[in-house]
């Protein structure tokens, strides 16, 4: 069974929310700015583990565990609790995004496949994927699919094998590869947006998962 997740982005502003039929009072308080999946519709566990620590523990995670926020704007509070499978809610705001280290490789171990990078233009390896051609790299190291499946058992760090303009290597993943902008990238526009009209520390993501 697979981990999906849900949330909003949120704004603290003072306005009424017209969505809101008895709000009446122009207060500091959370408003919602879009519902997660409006922008973000994936599914990935490299992530997920590296934002929340959900699913994957490959990173040290930048937001575990905090809980769904008591001032959660209502319309994130209904779909929180209306979801009844819902688990491991956390939240992390702009300000905090906009500061973490995103080429930082992971801490906590090495990936359990070969990267591969293939020769750009002007001569430099470019990353391309990570287990994107085990039966290859089965065929250069003469052994099994499974042996390369998990070729942080067998082979250290840093290993390399060289085969024409592409390259295999034993390494780790940062996070700008396992939170790319092709996938997050308009979670970012959103919320980099309102950070610059109400400050960084004033416009979060507040998620939720479940199975």
């Amino acid at each position: 069974m697979g981990t999906d997740i849900y949330g909003f982005i949120e704004v603290r502003d003072r306005f009424i929310d017209l969505s809101e039929p008895d709000d009446e009072d122009e207060i500091l308080r959370w408003h919602p700015a879009g519902a997660l999946d409006h922008y973000y519709d994936g599914r990935s566990y490299y992530a997920f583990g590296c934002l929340f620590g959900v699913r994957d523990r490959t990173f040290e995670p930048l937001a575990p565990g905090r809980g769904f926020p008591e001032d959660a704007s209502r319309a994130s509070t209904r779909a929180f609790r209306e979801d009844t499978d819902a688990h491991s809610p956390s939240w992390i705001s702009w300000g905090e995004l906009e500061s973490a280290a995103w080429d930082e490789p992971a801490a906590l171990r090495v990936h359990s496949r070969a990267f591969e990078y293939h020769r750009g233009p002007d001569g430099e390896w470019v990353w391309y994927g990570c287990g994107t051609s085990d039966e290859r790299l089965a065929e250069l190291t003469k052994t099994s699919l499974r042996t390369v499946m998990h070729a942080d058992e067998h082979w250290p760090e840093g290993t390399e094998w060289l085969d024409g303009d592409r390259l295999f290597r034993i390494s780790r993943l940062t996070r700008r590869q396992v939170v790319p902008d092709e996938e997050w990238g308009d979670v970012w526009t959103a919320m980099k947006t309102l950070a610059k009209r109400h400050g960084p520390d004033h416009v979060r993501l507040v998620v939720w998962f479940d199975n």
